[in-house]
């Protein structure tokens, strides 16, 4: 079985798991105790792994931190590696998105932040420049903020063109770049936007999440503030595929890391009823693009259960096959070593789980 690390970040801190050859999990933490983890990223690209974490601290503020020993050291840049420039009038309130970009862009790290902007590293995370281009995009004036705030909290990268880059706004949309950052062009046609007069608007949607299908990068999954959707152009158009769940309404969506048209959502009832359907623990699966979805909740609690998976806590590692991880807003991570046809609770009695990230550790 494979060494498996397990970030969790959470409400109090972030918490770092490894899987034994019997398949048990051990925790340590908290790191960075009392500060809110909402971003966590794996940089594999390294011969021993990067992990960069965003954390808060209600005295420091935020701060991105690294280890390049899977955790066992952290280090803090003497100066913001995230800072918004002066003549913004901003101050940065939290990162909510720490992307390693592919291998077609090595040491290249995207930040998303609150309130709404991109940040691009080229060491690795070490330090970040300001991506004033989507700041100054004439249609940010009229971005909104969600119920968690304004921010940027999603980077999907093209693995085939470094130049390709699509983030989403909450609540500004789906936005993509083709030339490195240099311009951003509204990518929402398709998707609905429920609170608004103008159900289609070219932009202003309240996008939860995008995944990027493992075979075919311009195909993209979309968890929306109500809708789950695809896209086979990059973006271009979106079609709905959410027949088939209990709801359309949830946080998160994930694709699997190598197997094409393979995606994983966690429903939850409404907006306005943030529980799972019927308060049953169940993680839903598409074997082919959004198709059809088939429940996944063998070893999950059968009992009524009330935790909600936030956007950024469900994840895939790189194993074969694939494990699945999610935490959720009751403090349980679970896990499958199958793809999601079997769970164990990896651990419990964390704080509020706000991110998972996953990868195999050789």
């Amino acid at each position: 079985m494979n060494d498996v690390l397990l970030a969790v970040g959470t409400q109090k801190g972030l918490f770092l798991g490894r899987r034994n050859s019997a398949g048990e999990w051990g925790f340590g933490g908290p790191h960075f105790p009392m500060q809110a983890v909402y971003s966590i990223g794996i940089d594999t690209r390294r011969d021993t792994p990067r992990l960069l974490v965003g954390a808060d601290s209600s005295h420091w503020g935020p701060s991105v931190f690294r280890s390049d020993d899977l955790g066992a050291n952290w280090h803090e840049p003497a100066r913001p590696a995230v800072k918004f420039p002066e003549d913004t009038g901003t101050s940065l309130e939290r990162v909510w998105q720490l992307h390693p970009a592919g291998p077609a862009a090595p040491d290249v790290v995207y930040a998303g932040t609150q309130p709404g902007a991109l940040f691009r590293s080229e060491d690795g995370g070490e330090s970040f420049a300001f991506v004033r281009s989507l700041w100054e995009h004439p249609q940010r004036a009229e971005w909104n903020a969600g119920f968690g705030g304004q921010a940027v909290h999603t980077v999907v990268t093209d693995p085939r063109n470094a130049d390709a880059v699509t983030v989403a706004v909450s609540t500004g949309g789906v936005y993509r770049s083709l030339d490195g950052g240099a311009s951003w062009t509204p990518s929402n046609t398709g998707v609905q936007c429920t609170f608004q007069p103008e159900r289609f608007p070219e932009f202003g949607q309240c996008v939860h999440k995008i995944a990027q299908d493992a075979e075919d990068p311009d195909r993209l999954y979309l968890q929306n503030h109500g809708g789950v959707y695809r896209s086979d152009d990059a973006g271009a158009k979106w079609s709905e595929i959410g027949a088939g769940l209990p709801a359309d309404f949830g946080f998160t969506i994930a694709t699997h890391p190598r197997r094409g048209g393979v995606a994983y959502v966690f429903p939850i009832t409404a907006d306005a009823h943030r529980l799972p359907p019927d308060l049953r623990c169940r993680v839903f699966r598409t074997e082919d693009a959004g198709g059809t979805w088939a429940p996944l909740s063998q070893g999950l609690p059968q009992e009524p259960h009330y935790g909600a998976v936030l956007r950024d806590a469900l994840y895939l590692d790189d194993a074969d096959p694939a494990g699945v991880y999610f935490g959720n807003r009751n403090g349980e991570v679970y896990a499958s070593a199958d793809e999601g046809d079997s769970w164990q609770l990896a651990v419990s009695h964390l704080p509020d789980v706000l991110c998972v990230r996953a990868a195999v550790i050789d």
